[in-house]
């Protein structure tokens, strides 16, 4: 199959999940699909690992979504770098220390909110700012699956019609 025929079918297939009418063998299939083009992204993604950095378990995309932040000295609002299902990044003036962990309220398209707990895994002062890294702790399935469509969606739209 062609990478244009499978994107096709794998677009047709995500948003048959999106509406909840995926048959049985659709969703075999879509999931199928889905980790199939996850870990060919993700194997894109390593090439461009610099030395000493760890590759990624989940596939991470450049996504802005509003997110509110709270841990026990501070509570900001901020928009996400990037996104996956197994964590996110975001620019912050201060950043709460490694040890915190951090409440989190996301706002994901459509309006919904989705609420998670995050511990700091990474900080990297950039200039007057600070990147901060977070991983999700103990998310529900539930929401995993909310933050794996809202990476699939980005993924579909950078990769064009």
């Amino acid at each position: 199959m062609s990478l244009a025929a499978f994107l096709s079918r794998f677009r047709e297939l995500h948003r048959k999940d999106a509406a909840g009418s995926l048959s049985a063998g659709e969703r075999e299939e879509y999931r199928s699909g889905r980790d199939e083009l996850a870990r060919a992204l993700l194997a894109v993604q390593r090439l461009s690992l610099k030395p000493g950095e760890t590759a990624r378990q989940s596939l991470r995309v450049a996504r802005a979504l509003q997110v509110d932040l709270e841990w026990p000295k501070g509570k900001v609002r901020s928009v996400t770098l990037d996104l996956s299902a197994g964590g996110f990044a975001t620019l912050m003036a201060k950043a709460p220390s490694q040890s915190d962990d951090v409440e989190c309220v996301f706002r994901l398209p459509g309006g919904d909110e989705m609420k998670a707990r995050a511990r700091v895994v990474n900080i990297q002062v950039q200039g007057a700012a600070v990147r901060v890294a977070f991983a999700f702790q103990k998310l529900p399935e539930e929401d995993r699956a909310r933050l794996e469509r809202v990476v699939f969606d980005t993924v579909l739209a950078q990769l064009g019609p």
